[in-house]
């Protein structure tokens, strides 16, 4: 499903389209108004009323309405696209976390954080690359901290992340001959929905002044993809400053 948001004050046609997944919350979203002045945003998420919502807050935007790890429907939206001078960046922010030792973990809580953190994106990205090369555009993989250093009690997700930053390097030298670029950008903590996750499972103080705020997080995406053409930003590792 995708409707374009009614704003007669700008139209799609002289902006660069972004693609931005979990566009709905979070990071995902503060990427959307980050760019919101200059590019047109195709909204991915599954919550099509909260999309529909932000798109028509935002001067050009549409809606990309699919469960990513639904593999068939993901392909429909993707045909759907209308994106006559390509995509120009490609951001993926949705994700999940997966708390537990390997002890406690199921093989189905190993699949479910696979499928959404790593093969997810990678059929995504497989789906629009025709429209990236068309752009010479950028893909974008929001990873994290723990794709540098796993923790126990997090193996799955450190996992995920581990291999989502190799897809990302293989992907830079697969599509460097086809003028695509792919960067990684590795926050640490961020005050988001998935911070009060990982904190309740901690057991820990949720201290918002200790975490990046996602606007933050967002500035260093617009920058991989605002670059100049000759550059490639190929990993930003991103931290909150230490205080006290």
């Amino acid at each position: 499903m995708n409707d374009i948001a009614q704003n007669p004050a700008a139209t799609s046609e002289a902006r660069p389209a972004v693609l931005v997944t979990g566009a709905n919350r979070g990071i995902g979203r503060a990427v959307a108004e980050e760019l919101s002045a200059d590019h047109h945003l195709i909204l991915a998420g599954r919550d099509g009323r909260v999309l529909a919502e932000l798109a028509a807050a935002l001067p050009s935007a549409e809606t990309f309405v699919a469960d990513l790890t639904d593999h068939a429907a993901t392909a429909a939206a993707a045909a759907a696209l209308d994106l006559p001078g390509g995509l120009s960046g490609l951001v993926h922010s949705a994700g999940i976390l997966v708390n537990g030792s390997v002890e406690e973990l199921s093989v189905a809580d190993w699949e479910r954080n696979f499928a959404v953190n790593v093969t997810a994106v990678s059929e995504l990205t497989r789906l629009l690359l025709p429209a990236l090369r068309e752009a010479r555009g950028t893909v974008v993989a929001v990873n994290s901290g723990s794709g540098f250093n796993a923790k126990g009690e997090r193996g799955a997700y450190s996992a995920s992340k581990f291999a989502l930053r190799a897809w990302t390097d293989a992907l830079r030298q697969e599509e460097l001959a086809h003028g695509v670029r792919v960067s990684a950008v590795h926050p640490g903590r961020v005050d988001t929905d998935m911070q009060h996750e990982l904190r309740a499972a901690e057991d820990g103080a949720y201290e918002t002044e200790r975490y990046l705020r996602p606007a933050t997080v967002a500035a260093a995406i617009a920058f991989t993809l605002r670059a100049p053409e000759e550059a490639v930003v190929a990993t930003i590792d991103l931290r909150p400053r230490a205080i006290g």
